[in-house]
């Protein structure tokens, strides 16, 4: 591909590796959903309509979709940062005032990358500002409210810019960590944007123990790698005419 990744497909066909490898995999407990929740209720509600027709029976294509699997020790989670077009009506010094309420804010001394759980990078007026969570503005055992992302929404986002939420509010939006923090401050210095958050990136073991709780990750809270190449593989799950 044009970033120098090379993707490798084999067909296996040979009927005792098939065994093999399904015996394999049933000794597998459980497989976390790290990426595509969307698609995969999608793939869901997908069956359920077309599964209404009486002549359609379990074999149909559409009671599957594709999925790749990684073994957690090969993945990477990174940062998910955010970016707010404005302030929401308050002056920079009205804003660091609310922000200091739930966040200890300090000057930067090993660059703007957070270095723990529970800290941010702000950038704002071509600035970069350490935010440390103070002790007690968070559930520290909440599996969704400990969480990084969580932490900033609750205490931020929502009541400061009046981000009640990310996932349909166009004053937000997110750029993955692959692309680094250069881009993501060039986006406020361009004027796009107002202010830009850096997050630390959430851990495998906070993601599995949302996962063992029941609970679904937060929006835009994991940016994983490796990422397989699009249309490598198609399933079609209409007719075939």
């Amino acid at each position: 591909s044009e970033d120098g990744v090379q993707h490798t497909l084999y067909v296996v066909e040979n009927l005792m590796e098939i065994a093999e490898l399904t015996r394999l995999f049933e000794d597998v407990p459980v497989m976390y959903i790290a990426d595509g929740h969307h698609r995969s209720a999608a793939a869901m509600r997908v069956a359920d309509e077309l599964g209404k027709t009486p002549r359609h029976g379990s074999n149909e294509e559409y009671n599957t979709f594709l999925a790749v699997i990684f073994p957690d020790n090969m993945m990477q989670i990174m940062d998910y940062n955010r970016l707010v077009k404005d302030l929401n009506g308050l002056s920079m010094e009205e804003f660091l005032s609310r922000v200091g309420e739930k966040f200890e804010i300090s000057e930067l001394e090993n660059g703007p990358k957070p270095e723990a759980r529970h800290q941010f990078s702000m950038y704002l007026t071509g600035k970069w500002r350490r935010l440390t969570a103070k002790e007690g503005t968070f559930a520290a055992d909440d599996v969704i409210g400990s969480l990084d992302v969580s932490i900033l929404q609750d205490n931020l986002l929502a009541p400061i810019l009046g981000i009640k939420d990310p996932r349909t509010d166009e004053r937000i939006n997110f750029m993955g960590g692959i692309r680094g923090l250069d881009a993501l401050a060039a986006k406020v210095d361009a004027g796009a944007y107002s202010v830009a958050f850096a997050m630390y990136p959430t851990s495998m073991e906070e993601l599995i123990k949302v996962a063992d709780a029941g609970k679904i990750m937060p929006p835009k809270s994991t940016w994983f790698e490796p990422k397989l190449r699009d249309a490598m593989v198609v399933h079609l799950i209409g007719e075939d005419e």
